[in-house]
């Protein structure tokens, strides 16, 4: 008896304090947590797609993502495909990811799975991870009561520390104020991403009119674009990217303020920036990108390095710059006809060719100041180059040191003694080295189309071929043939005396 009298009281404790709370209870915590920290807005109201007026299906969603779904349910939360993956479905398109939003707090979402780890300062997540996907589960985000806050110059503003906070500029820096679907749908970026997809009876929920600028082809951010830019500056790079990829036009006034507001960027953290540069120029519609990027004042921010190349005044007075402009053109659509036909992109790459002839100039600006051998500077100029650009864009220094080989290599492919050639052609990164001296080589035309006509001839030769090709060089080139003529000759003054002093002695 005195056993059983201990297990209830156990029971009744565990159920009072462990036990994940219904879904009015949850919810009813949420909006009251979320009353008291944010502004009075109007609900927006919802209009229900119902399953025969769209196109999605369970059975073009992730397996794993349902399953998420259905436990939440079960468990009496409210749970929603949401964002990219909505807008995909519904253009018929391939999601490469599945986001869920729930109103259960992310420790709720991490009790029911056991899979699931928490992730983010700034944004509080649920990762659950079933293998190599992983399925992300936010809580409902609520509005910022910023109203009666002072700013003094050196001051963020802060509603709660462990919740929500925000910089001077505006950005937010934590955004961990949680509310309604309602509000959820507020605080999302684009009309076109506030869709909600609910698996209990298959409808979408539209807050936004997110199906209306769909259909319209209209990327449009919710709210005031000003302050939403200023609430996270790569929003500005989203909005460029989705008109891009998805063949949009950008809102009128949402695109207006992204030139003043483009240097906000400057505070985003450059690891962050370089995960978005990938996502923009090596998604398949790079060179569309690029083209956004320049009209919208954003490329110089990522690539501060080309910045001085592009000043329209003095462009047609550079002949640098024209060949920039041609080069970096042609990498990003042979980067996307790469992505189209399922091949390989190497970002080293990419970044190495962009940042030529700004490296190019550079080491002629270092020899032109210093008088440093050609050599030297380029060595210095590299270090310059990779420097400046880091602090925009955080580059990993395994890229960086591919860099540096594919630079170095163009140094050397001019220089085709035997022994020389075979040690550039089985260098690792040869192959990446001759694409850059052949797109070099397209745009500046004279020995450079030789130089790599004659690389690739010996690409597909065979060994005896490749000797004769190496032995046409020596003849052609009187000052190779001279030099090792010179070096054969001072080899052998050096053997005769060698062996004049071993019969003497």
């Amino acid at each position: 008896m005195l056993r059983c009298h201990i297990f209830k009281l156990v029971t009744r404790v565990y159920h009072k304090f462990f036990q994940p709370q219904s879904t009015h209870k949850t919810e009813s915590s949420i909006e009251s947590l979320s009353d008291s920290n944010t502004v009075t807005h109007s609900i927006p109201l919802c209009e229900f797609i119902p399953r025969n007026k769209h196109n999605i299906s369970r059975q073009a969603v992730s397996e794993n993502a349902l399953k998420v779904l259905y436990r939440l349910n079960k468990q009496g939360y409210q749970a929603y495909l949401v964002g990219g993956c909505v807008r995909d479905l519904l253009l018929g398109k391939i999601p490469k990811d599945f986001d869920i939003t729930t109103n259960a707090t992310p420790e709720q979402v991490q009790k029911a799975f056991r899979n699931c780890r928490l992730v983010g300062r700034r944004f509080r997540l649920a990762h659950i991870m079933f293998g190599k996907e992983i399925i992300e589960v936010a809580t409902f985000r609520g509005e910022h009561n910023n109203t009666n806050v002072e700013i003094t110059e050196n001051q963020s503003i802060k509603l709660d520390a462990n919740r929500s906070k925000r910089s001077q500029s505006g950005m937010l820096l934590r955004d961990n104020v949680y509310g309604t679907i309602e509000q959820d749908a507020m605080r999302r970026d684009f009309t076109i991403n506030g869709l909600y997809y609910n698996v209990k009876d298959f409808t979408i929920r539209d807050y936004c009119h997110g199906i209306e600028d769909l259909r319209n082809g209209i990327i449009r951010l919710i709210g005031d674009p000003e302050t939403r830019y200023r609430e996270d500056p790569v929003r500005m790079l989203r909005a460029v990217r989705f008109a891009a990829k998805l063949a949009m036009k950008i809102d009128s006034q949402t695109a207006a303020p992204i030139p003043k507001l483009a240097p906000l960027l400057k505070n985003i953290p450059g690891a962050r920036l370089f995960d978005e540069s990938l996502k923009l120029l090596q998604s398949g519609q790079g060179y569309a990108t690029y083209q956004l990027l320049r009209k919208y004042q954003l490329f110089p921010l990522l690539f501060p390095t080309l910045a001085h190349l592009f000043d329209r005044e003095t462009s047609s007075h550079k002949a640098g710059a024209s060949h920039l402009e041609r080069i970096i053109e042609q990498v990003l659509k042979n980067t996307d006809y790469r992505i189209a036909n399922h091949k390989r992109v190497n970002p080293a790459f990419l970044f190495a060719v962009m940042l030529w002839y700004p490296l190019a100039e550079h080491t002629q600006n270092l020899i032109m100041e210093s008088g440093l051998n050609y050599h030297d500077a380029f060595d210095l100029a590299m270090n310059d180059i990779l420097t400046k650009q880091c602090s925009a864009i955080a580059i990993p220094k395994k890229l960086t040191a591919t860099m540096c080989d594919i630079w170095r290599l163009q140094l050397r492919f001019n220089k085709r003694s035997p022994k020389r050639v075979n040690a550039i052609f089985e260098h690792a990164k040869f192959r990446a080295a001759y694409d850059l001296l052949e797109l070099r080589a397209s745009i500046e035309n004279g020995e450079l189309l030789t130089l790599a006509k004659w690389w690739d001839e010996y690409q597909q030769a065979g060994h005896e071929q490749r000797l004769t090709l190496i032995k046409q060089v020596s003849h052609n080139n009187p000052k190779i043939y001279a030099k090792k003529t010179n070096r054969n000759r001072t080899r052998t003054k050096t053997n005769r005396s060698r062996n004049e002093l071993k019969k003497s002695d």
